[in-house]
């Protein structure tokens, strides 16, 4: 039986809390990296301090010790998802690292296309760990564009996340203007909304657009469910906050995942240097399998 609240403090009244122990922090570290592979060094203590606080606050818990119990033992596993959702770092943006997506067109596609003309016309793409979206749309309208001169093709996008707060503003697809910063006018006025009345300095993916991306809540640590490989994976900037155990087993498991000759995309700040794997560099941080 999960542990019980503490009482809903007074109004004006505001839980303080002693900082995180050593003890604590290495228990609540441990617990994140059993369930996301997400490695949390000593010196993240005090950002989990204060993103745990925010929890506690946010439960009305009396302490880290009451919450790590509840958390723990909560059947519903809500409270974890919230956890998670707490300790995941989700920064992205349209086009980052606009090299990929170059090498994305001039490359990967003319080589799929030439090779699967002949057997089928539909080409599937993961990107893993996509936080608020800006990733898979970015595919999306690189693809989009792509195809428009050559017509008859199909693709669809696989967006996934452990945080379910990213991926319900992903779902909505709905942008400010700083973050559209980076997409080519031409590319927001053919598959973005401009937001009126309430929504003014907003925009929208447009439904066309984001019919071509699915996304879930998924834990890249979990066995992949999917029964179809991929000729693309996407899964950028993820692995630098994983041991090396943990990337040398997911690079495995995206390997298997991927189509003969099939590519996967890594970050600019990781490498495949250290990790056994079976993959050929056709880019900067492009893989072959």
């Amino acid at each position: 039986m999960a542990t019980e609240r503490a009482s809903q403090p007074a109004s004006g009244f505001s839980w303080t809390y002693e900082p995180l122990t050593d003890e604590q922090f290495r228990k609540f570290s441990s617990l994140v990296y059993r369930l996301t592979g997400i490695y949390l060094r000593d010196e993240k203590k005090a950002l989990l301090n204060a993103r745990l606080s925010k929890r506690l606050r946010a439960g009305s818990f009396a302490s880290f010790d009451d919450y790590f119990q509840y958390v723990t033992s909560d059947d519903s596993g809500q409270e974890l998802v919230e956890l998670i959702n707490s300790v995941s770092t989700n920064f992205t943006s349209f086009f980052r690292e606009q090299d990929h997506f170059d090498c994305l067109v001039q490359t990967v596609l003319p080589e799929l296309t030439g090779r699967l003309r002949d057997h089928r016309r539909e080409l599937t793409l993961w990107s893993a760990a996509c936080s608020s979206g800006e990733e898979p749309y970015t595919m999306a309208m690189v693809l989009a564009e792509y195809f428009r001169q050559q017509p008859g093709w199909r693709y669809r996008i696989t967006g996934t996340d452990i945080s379910t707060r990213v991926l319900d503003r992903a779902s909505r697809g709905v942008y400010s203007q700083d973050q559209i910063s980076k997409v080519p006018r031409e590319l927001l006025l053919r598959y973005f909304k401009k937001g009126v009345g309430r929504s003014e300095g907003l925009v929208k993916v447009r439904e066309d657009l984001r019919r071509q991306v699915t996304f879930q809540r998924f834990n890249l640590m979990d066995p992949f469910p999917w029964t179809e490989a991929f000729d693309v994976i996407f899964c950028r900037n993820v692995m630098i906050y994983f041991d090396q155990a943990t990337q040398q087993a997911l690079i495995d498991k995206f390997h298997r995942a991927l189509l003969p000759d099939g590519h996967l995309f890594i970050g600019h700040s990781e490498s495949l240097t250290f990790i056994r794997h079976s993959f050929r560099q056709v880019a900067t941080t492009v893989y072959r399998k």
